[in-house]
């Protein structure tokens, strides 16, 4: 939970675990299907284009924002789902009823703000149903997935981005005669061998040029295909390098050499630049170099050994650029297609050290992406997909420890960068806050996509086993009330552009040298990095000496160029916007405010204004033109214009409130969470993981807006319908309201 909550909330937060399904507080959260009533008071549909693409490409502008083919300025908010993946279920999975539908679930997306998808696949041979497949044959059954896909969310204004490949599921034929053979890992081979390069090539291939059955045009012509992701979650300066083993070692080994020659000329200028630095498996005629363990590149090295180190990770990262700018070449040029192209989105062994040169790598196409959930740590026998009884668990906030906020990204200078897949992660209890949260701090920071994962329904997403037989429940989930359910105000702040995007806060220029040589940034999204202890190796040349809080995140876009000067890095005041003694930060824009002592954050702007907090230490907060006053123990209230007019003059505003949910029947319990290096971390333990529906904890809200112009209030369905009536009470300057104890939306009206 971070070391700087106080005791005080920590205790809160410990009783309001233990208290808060007892019972009688809470309301089912079962909605009718959307039946998409041409009279919803709330609908955000007429936010995205009839159809996807409807005016050309998307490009990138010199700032690195996204635009539409007509040139306006598009903002991302977007999912990752699974909806179609199966045409038809033989048998619907446990808990949940019906197969859902592709159709109905592009336009229950649009209805509620999303504006892009993500196609997460595997083009390779399914070789469990075809094992005589050769490695150029394309998994059919994927990529018909995939046209239906893309053809359905184009119907709806969505745009998709593909995610063709990932070394995780890959799997080898005997037949196709890999180095290696069938039984390896696929783990950072794709950067390298030609064999299975030429292979994926075959894939994309046949996903872009085909005509796309449903839409009568090849993806490659296709607009609505927005983004093309080259390969997820993989990276030769991760901890699996190590496990490239035998033939294909031997193959990048001789790589290595070649590289290294060309570099310094010949072998003996290799051996005098390295200082006669040796590994046990070099070749002795120099025909191939080994590399060290990646472990050593974390740490500080010296000599010989810190020049060779430093030549392998310049190999590494410029082995990856390369492959990455080949595909791009093969993508425009071969296929004919005119997408944006994302290298990847993954880490590196070592985020402070080597992040850098992992995103430099990406910049031979035009999208940066990164993976970055927000979650707790997590014990249990399937932890890493399922919650079970007797799973140990902590249940952080980013309102209380911010650094692990998923928009807290160093991006570099012109390009954008787009966060492939993220969310925040069961069982983790303070989901409520992530929308409001990814909107306020993603338009502050220029962060120009942002992918909620994920979801498998065309609507909502209730508690069932995760994987339908298993007793348990699904861990990767939004498309429960407390993060889908508050998707329609946060969507529609982000993609209006309620809230300002700031002036850089840090802007670090960064020599590749330093790269190659794991200096230390001034600056790292890694959230355990601490600016007095990690920023002692900062590069000599630089014009900051020392480390910048990682609050500066928080601040303004915090940028990074590469191939730059380091005694032209650029860092804002930060003192004006940071108090550590308050535990508060302010945007540079004015517009937010965090407090991380208390657990409020506040968002104030003329078209939206809000907060996420910790009620039981702030029950009042007061914005410009509106004051919320809560009597739950947490949660995320904002009021957003739904006419583009300010709050205080506005003609039709909506008011949502989110609050805690769990299954029905959840329980928990404290309980202490041992750790690695005998360290203990105080959290619970699940006594019950429930069963559907999702319990709601029932809002004790007021609502006060300085706004003469409202006269009426409607309560409305999780549909957006509106369903009672509700009374306003005057005030001097506006109305006052009592929010709805089992409803998340309210529309007010002149």
């Amino acid at each position: 939970m971070g070391a700087e909550v106080n005791v005080v909330l920590l205790s809160a937060i410990l009783f309001l675990h233990a208290q808060a399904w007892s019972g009688g507080d809470t309301w089912s959260f079962e909605p009718k299907a959307d039946d998409f009533r041409s009279d919803a008071l709330l609908d955000l549909r007429p936010l995205n284009e009839k159809r996807a693409g409807e005016s050309g490409f998307i490009t990138v502008d010199k700032d690195g924002s996204f635009r539409l083919g007509n040139g306006s300025l598009e903002r991302f908010w977007a999912v990752n789902t699974n909806v179609g993946r199966q045409k038809s279920f033989q048998a619907a999975p446990l808990g949940r009823p019906t197969a859902p539908d592709l159709a109905r679930h592009a336009r229950f997306l649009a209805k509620r703000g999303v504006n892009m998808v993500r196609f997460h696949g595997q083009l390779s041979p399914n070789l469990e149903k075809y094992p005589d497949a050769a490695i150029t044959d394309v998994n059919e059954d994927e990529r018909d997935w995939c046209w239906r896909l893309v053809a359905s969310m184009k119907k709806e204004g969505i745009y998709t981005t593909i995610s063709p490949y990932w070394m995780v599921p890959m799997k080898f034929s005997k037949n196709w005669n890999i180095p290696g053979g069938a039984g390896q890992s696929a783990a950072s081979l794709l950067f390298f061998d030609p064999t299975l390069q030429a292979g994926y090539k075959s894939w994309l291939k046949a996903l872009l040029t085909p005509v796309n059955p449903y839409t009568g045009i090849p993806l490659a012509k296709d607009p609505a295909l927005a983004i093309i992701e080259i390969q997820n979650e993989d990276s030769m300066l991760f901890w699996n390098i190590n496990d490239v083993k035998g033939p294909q070692r031997a193959n990048l080994q001789r790589l290595f050499a070649t590289w290294a020659k060309a570099k310094y000329g010949t072998s003996a200028k290799v051996h005098e630049a390295w200082g006669g630095e040796h590994l046990k498996g070099d070749d002795p005629a120099d025909a191939g170099y080994d590399l060290y363990n990646i472990w050593d590149a974390t740490q500080p090295q010296f000599g010989a050994k810190q020049v060779r180190l430093g030549d392998q990770i310049q190999f590494l990262t410029e082995t990856m650029r390369k492959f990455n700018g080949d595909i791009v070449n093969y993508i425009h040029n071969d296929l004919g297609c005119k997408q944006l192209v994302n290298a990847g989105n993954w880490r590196t062994a070592d985020p402070i050290r080597l992040n850098d040169a992992e995103r430099y790598s990406y910049t031979t196409t035009q999208v940066d992406a990164v993976n970055k959930y927000f979650d707790g740590i997590h014990k249990g026998p399937n932890n890493g997909w399922a919650i079970m009884n007797g799973d140990l668990f902590t249940s952080p906030s980013v309102l209380l420890d911010p650094k692990p906020l998923p928009t807290n990204l160093k991006q570099t200078v012109g390009r954008p960068i787009v966060i492939t897949e993220s969310s925040w992660v069961l069982p983790t209890g303070y989901d409520t806050e992530g929308p409001f949260l990814i909107s306020a701090y993603q338009s502050l920071t220029g962060v120009a996509g942002f992918y909620w994962f994920a979801t498998g329904d065309d609507e909502w997403t209730q508690p069932y086993s995760a994987n339908g037989y298993l007793p348990s429940s699904m861990k990767w989930v939004m498309g429960n009330p407390d993060m889908l359910g508050t998707f329609p105000a946060a969507a529609l702040m982000y993609r209006k552009g309620y809230v300002k995007q700031g002036s850089p806060a840090v802007v670090e220029e960064r020599s590749l040298a330093d790269l190659w040589a794991r200096r230390t940034p001034i600056v790292s999204e890694e959230p355990s990095y601490d600016p007095n202890r990690d920023a002692g190796d900062i590069a000599s040349g630089s014009n900051v000496k020392t480390g910048i809080d990682p609050l500066a995140f928080l601040v303004g876009p915090v940028e990074v160029e590469f191939g730059g000067d380091p005694s032209k890095s650029k860092v804002a005041d930060l003192r004006k916007y940071i108090d550590r003694d308050q535990k508060t930060v302010k945007s540079n824009t004015g517009e937010i405010e965090l407090n991380f002592d208390k657990g409020v954050c506040t968002v104030d702007t003329p078209c939206a204004q809000g907060v996420a907090a910790f009620f039981r230490s702030k029950p009042m907060v007061r914005t410009s033109d509106v004051t919320f006053l809560s009597q739950n123990e947490y949660g995320s209230a904002v009021a957003v214009s739904l006419d583009g007019q300010p709050l205080k003059s506005s003609s039709k505003v909506l008011v949502q409130y989110g609050t805690r949910c769990r299954p029905t029947g959840w329980s928990d319990e404290p309980a202490s969470i041992d750790l690695d290096g005998g360290k203990k971390a105080e959290g619970f333990r699940v006594v019950s993981y429930g069963r559907p529906p999702w319990q709601v904890q029932k809002a004790k809200l007021d609502v006060i807006i300085r706004n003469p112009n409202l006269r009426n209030a409607e309560v409305l369905d999780m549909n957006g319908n509106a369903i009672t009536h509700l009374t306003l009470a005057k005030t001097p300057d506006g109305v006052r309201f009592r929010f709805p104890e089992s409803a998340m939306y309210v529309v007010l009206q002149r």
